[in-house]
């Protein structure tokens, strides 16, 4: 779908079910600046608290007969899935209500099989009760990683490029199996891969590798990637100035993300991080280095 198609896509009130990050956010400003006024479902424990300033009802993921009637009462229409969801469902939140227990039997089921078999079947379950469910990207392409990305002033060389095919190549497995969307290669050798913990705690990992020497002390990328079969509505990979400073905690040479499946938030204080902290930002494309 391309930018002129946004705003029929968001015909009628669109809520936002927000996780962590700074994506819900962005994509809340941008709903405001298209002149509407978006509904905000934060995610409890998960959400950014500015994210409480908005006309909201706050859930927990188990939640669904509290969201269903939230939804309703808001009189929407689209629902958008915007950033991540770190911990699992609390079964002290369950209700013994009938549209949380019809759901259960799936989104168990779904559970087992990883994160994007889960929010699959969490839209399914949306999707059910007539909401249109709209992916982030519709709504701010803008903030989607073009192609050929050159605006940090440092960029990768020949090391730095076969550093960023293998993260890529390690990446991409990962997303097959439904595991995480991102990977670190130093100096020819992949050495931390995203898992449930995601990227800030993997950079972690980085950085006391280095300290107990098992890695070079210097050098490497991180690259984020989506997985083969994300569904593009949900849990796109996202970067922005905190992922900037972390690589640079963990002293990587940059960051190399996949083009138009990626969202670069805050894009100008992103470009300037990575200017201060001397580290690239590059991108390629969807199937390069599968």
């Amino acid at each position: 779908m391309g930018k002129g198609d946004t705003k029929r896509s968001l015909s009628g009130r669109t809520a936002i079910i927000a996780g962590n990050g700074v994506l819900p956010l962005a994509v809340a400003n941008a709903i405001e600046e298209m002149g509407e006024k978006p509904f905000l479902v934060p995610l409890k424990g998960e959400a950014d608290p500015r994210l409480y300033s908005y006309e909201h009802c706050e859930i927990s993921v188990v939640q669904l007969a509290r969201l269903i009637k939230a939804l309703k009462k808001a009189n929407i229409t689209n629902v958008i899935l915007a950033g991540g969801v770190k911990s699992r469902p609390n079964l002290k939140d369950l209700r013994p209500d009938w549209t949380t227990l019809s759901a259960l039997p799936k989104l168990f089921h779904a559970l087992g099989q990883g994160d994007d078999a889960l929010l699959k079947a969490f839209i399914s379950v949306v999707e059910k009760y007539g909401f249109h469910v709209v992916g982030a990207h519709e709504v701010v392409p803008q903030l989607l990683a073009p192609k050929g990305f050159n605006l940090t002033k440092k960029r990768a060389d020949e090391k730095n490029w076969r550093d960023i095919m293998l993260a890529a190549e390690a990446a991409a497995i990962l997303g097959k199996l439904d595991i995480g969307q991102g990977a670190v290669a130093v100096k020819g050798r992949v050495v931390a891969v995203e898992g449930a913990e995601g990227t800030d705690n993997m950079l972690r990992r980085v950085t006391e590798m280095r300290n107990e020497k098992r890695i070079p002390l210097t050098g490497g990328v991180l690259v984020k990637r989506a997985k083969e079969q994300q569904d593009e509505r949900a849990d796109l990979p996202t970067i922005g100035p905190e992922t900037i400073i972390h690589a640079k905690q963990c002293h990587l040479d940059g960051v190399a993300v996949e083009a138009e499946r990626t969202f670069i938030v805050s894009l100008k204080e992103t470009v300037e991080q990575a200017d201060k902290c001397s580290l690239f930002i590059e991108t390629f494309g969807k199937n390069e280095y599968v």
